[in-house]
């Protein structure tokens, strides 16, 4: 069985010590600069500063969550939602499925559609109870304090977000984290951050009990609440791969606490091979998103800075959007002739841009709707899709082409998806749907062989 990467780190620095100090015969002093603490004092200072250290250690996203506005339906159950301000006094439990592991961690919260400042009482880190998601226990003794600059509490201003500093914590890759939040005064607004879509459930408990080991009586909320990301102090080896998606990338017909949409099932098959495991997987999708126009969250070329170029360590993005753009717009022949050109000069605007950070883009084709609620009688949409997939395969701007249609579509009936593969809709896929997304990409396109120094 594969160790952690949090224990290979730690077996490996305890190694090369000891045996060190044996060639030496020298005890190892703090103060020797030249020494193996020496070294470590300084990958410390370059992980507090957030600069990469000289052994080319460096920050990588490992999970993230797209901030939007939270809807009036999607806020915090009763009593957490108040008339003019959410979650005071409230303890709020979540867990997050991370991708790659280490021995640091820090976290980020956002307040991006706040319309006041979030002020953070305190926050903990602890390891869920049998290290399952959603739940509201967590493992005794595995609980840690997160603090700012120093402090247990911090104010998030309006529109902003914060980075913890960084936290001692061993992360296991594909695990569990979970991070526990206390709000004494909540926010005075409710124009609230969150990610509905989190497949994910959240717990909330009136007063503070962030180390509580149990949360008794809590309520559950299938939603995550103003955590944004969480990054991990990792080796020049890892890298991330972000995806800009919709609702088939936020896993909607997904299980609930399963962990099976389709880039957790990728992130399996990257852990699985030895070339791959050091590649974090970030999800930046949402449901009902859009390429061109805001809908559920701002629009892919309003978003692509704060969501992709922004994040630490990233080498690769996924784009598989915009089955949206074409369902929205009118069911017309001009309309929908104008939506296609519209998405083809957008992906060549996202792809010109990541390629200035030196970020490879593979653009996935759009999988079919036939018999959902997008489908229209004069097969207009349908021809549009036709044409943005003619182009993400044809046009040759992509460094790759991942052919997701061609995975799950009805070989029968090629504007249909197999009847097999969906969650009922004709739209959305369930979860073995979702692995044959995941299966249509190619692990050696994540093979690790540059990395960035943000």
């Amino acid at each position: 069985m594969r160790r952690s990467r949090a224990s290979l780190t730690r077996l490996t620095h305890v190694a090369a010590t000891g045996a060190l100090a044996l060639a030496l015969g020298v005890t190892l002093l703090a103060g020797n600069s030249g020494g193996a603490h020496g070294e470590a004092r300084g990958e410390a200072a370059a992980a507090a500063h957030g600069r990469p250290s000289q052994s080319g250690q460096h920050w990588v996203h490992s999970w993230t969550a797209m901030p939007q506005l939270t809807e009036p339906h999607n806020m915090p159950p009763p009593p957490f939602t108040g008339s003019d301000a959410v979650l005071v006094d409230t303890t709020l439990r979540q867990t997050v499925h991370v991708s790659t592991g280490g021995e640091r961690i820090r976290l980020r919260f956002s307040n991006a559609f706040g319309d006041t400042p979030l002020p953070l009482t305190s926050v903990l880190v602890a390891l869920p109870a049998g290290g399952q998601a959603g739940v509201s226990a967590i493992e005794p003794g595995s609980s840690r304090a997160v603090t700012f600059n120093g402090e247990r509490s911090i104010t998030v201003p309006v529109g902003a977000q914060v980075v913890s500093d960084p936290i001692t914590f061993d992360l296991d890759d594909a695990s569990n984290l979970t991070v526990t939040t206390y709000l004494a005064d909540g926010q005075p607004s409710l124009n609230l951050t969150s990610h509905p879509g989190s497949r994910t459930t959240s717990h909330l408990l009136a007063g503070e009990h962030t180390d509580a080991q149990n949360l008794a009586g809590a309520t559950p909320s299938d939603h995550w609440y103003l955590l944004s990301g969480v990054e991990v102090w990792s080796s020049r080896q890892t890298a991330a791969l972000a995806i800009l998606g919709d609702s088939l990338t936020d896993g909607r017909g997904s299980t609930t606490n399963g962990n099976n949409r389709w880039p957790d099932q990728l992130l399996t098959r990257l852990q699985d091979e030895d070339a791959t495991e050091n590649v974090a997987v970030l999800n930046q999708a949402a449901g009902g998103n859009r390429v061109l126009n805001d809908g559920l969250g701002p629009n892919v070329l309003a978003r692509m800075d704060r969501d992709v170029l922004a994040h630490s360590g990233v080498d690769w993005l996924i784009l598989f959007e915009g089955v949206n753009d074409i369902g929205t717009a009118e069911a017309t022949e001009a309309a929908q002739r104008q939506v296609a050109q519209d998405l083809i000069t957008a992906f060549d605007q996202i792809i010109t841009r990541a390629h200035a950070h030196d970020i490879k883009v593979y653009g996935a084709t759009l999988l079919p709707f036939g018999g959902a609620d997008y489908d229209d009688p004069g097969g207009y949409r349908e021809q549009a899709r036709t044409t943005v997939n003619e182009w993400i395969r044809t046009s040759g701007r992509f460094d790759e082409v991942l052919d997701f249609d061609a995975a799950v579509r009805d070989p029968a009936q090629p504007d249909q998806l197999l009847p097999t593969l969906h969650d009922g809709d004709w739209l959305h896929l369930n979860p073995q749907g979702y692995g044959e997304l995941a299966a249509a990409v190619p692990t050696d396109l994540f093979v690790t062989g540059r990395h960035h120094r943000r």
